[in-house]
């Protein structure tokens, strides 16, 4: 597609979940978007992961507040799309008294409104896929989505051009960004306003700003498990004890601090390699189940065994999953930083430098985007 004498109100450069969500926030203010990405198709951590859209257990404040709101618009153009919630809400299933002293913290917060703390035997009626043998209690929170993120995201950008009229300009590089012009492989492209969403590409455009934040890459292992025709299906993603010293918004609470000394005698191994356990299904039947975390400036691109046994190994604690047996693997990376969440950074006043540095582009993008379009949006009107 030749964009040749084509204005555009707005670029977006990078077509993963956080580069549509910046389209989707431009096209509903009214403005002619133009998504730039350098691959045939999304192909890094937005379809990489468990495509869940994690509300509770975000960082209390605004990046839970952010996720709240990312929620609801997935849930808007889900329907608009044709994007299936596989399903909907979370079972915080917990083996330890002092997992479940967090929870009964936390439910007690605003994060926790809506949410309830169940008994080993509500939660067994409520969640017949996990284990109760050995269970404390269960947070069920109503306000998390899954969708199947290698299909969800395709057809979000398939929607926002057939519907919003969004042009995509895929295999294609932007080498150099002076709005309004856009130096790319496939030519110039104008455009009046940018939003560069580059994920873990610290290099091709603004390197020194990017190096000055720090940032390495965290390289996650991700599972399928096949599906259990004896099994229920499931009616919510599951989490466990691990991720209650993962999750800022479990983790931050005075309570956690005993459970992460127990886990750290019981589990040490897990948390060396950042295991915590989620597991969300698919439409066929199949659990996508992860995950660790290792950071480097260049994880290697190798998967050991042992790091997936020690996910599998936190599965068959907490679910009941006959022989569970693993049909597929792969590896996912992101950008990571020690210090922040997500960035904003201001090349000039009509660009804006996105990166989510926390593995929650799926949970807080659509948010983050509306922020920074409107800020946008207002300064170029300003100007």
């Amino acid at each position: 597609m030749s964009v040749s004498g084509d204005e555009f109100d707005l670029a977006v450069i990078g077509g993963g979940i956080c580069g549509l969500a910046h389209a989707l926030a431009g096209v509903r203010r009214g403005l002619r978007v133009v998504v730039i990405e350098r691959d045939a198709r999304a192909n890094g951590a937005s379809i990489r992961n468990f495509g869940f859209v994690t509300v509770t257990g975000q960082q209390r404040g605004q990046c839970w507040q952010r996720a709240m709101r990312s929620r609801q618009v997935w849930a808007e153009v889900a329907a608009a799309a044709g994007i299936r919630i596989e399903h909907a809400g979370l079972a915080v299933a917990v083996r330890r008294p002092e997992a479940a002293a967090v929870l009964e913290a936390f439910r007690a917060t605003e994060m926790g409104e809506g949410c309830e703390l169940l008994s080993p035997l509500e939660a067994g009626r409520r969640f017949p896929m996990l284990r109760t043998d050995d269970l404390q209690a269960v947070l069920a929170s109503p306000h998390d989505l899954r969708v199947e993120s290698r299909i969800a995201v395709p057809a979000l950008a398939k929607w926002l051009a057939e519907v919003h009229g969004v042009t995509f300009l895929y295999q294609t590089l932007a080498r150099e960004v002076a709005p309004p012009d856009i130096d790319t492989t496939r030519g110039p492209v104008r455009a009046r306003l940018c939003v560069v969403c580059p994920g873990d590409d610290f290099l091709s455009l603004y390197p020194e700003r990017i190096s000055a934040y720090g940032l390495v890459r965290c390289k996650l292992h991700m599972l399928r498990v096949a599906s259990a025709s004896t099994t229920p299906r499931f009616n919510a993603a599951v989490m466990s004890d691990l991720g209650l010293v993962r999750y800022l918004g479990y983790a931050e609470l005075p309570e956690a601090a005993a459970l992460k000394q127990r886990l750290e005698s019981e589990q040490g191994e897990h948390l060396a390699n950042g295991v915590h356990l989620i597991a969300v299904q698919s439409e066929d039947g199949s659990l996508v189940v992860g995950d660790s975390h290792h950071y480097d400036a260049t994880p290697d691109p190798f998967g050991p065994e042992a790091v997936d046994e020690l996910i599998m190994d936190e599965f068959r604690q907490v679910l009941a999953w006959p022989t569970p047996v693993i049909r597929e693997r792969w590896i996912g990376t992101y950008a990571s930083a020690s210090d922040r969440l997500m960035l904003i950074d201001r090349p000039s006043q009509t660009v804006r430098l996105v990166m989510i540095t926390s593995g929650t582009g799926a949970s807080t993008s659509f948010a983050i985007a509306e922020e920074v379009i409107d800020e946008l949006t207002s300064g170029s009107r300003a100007a």
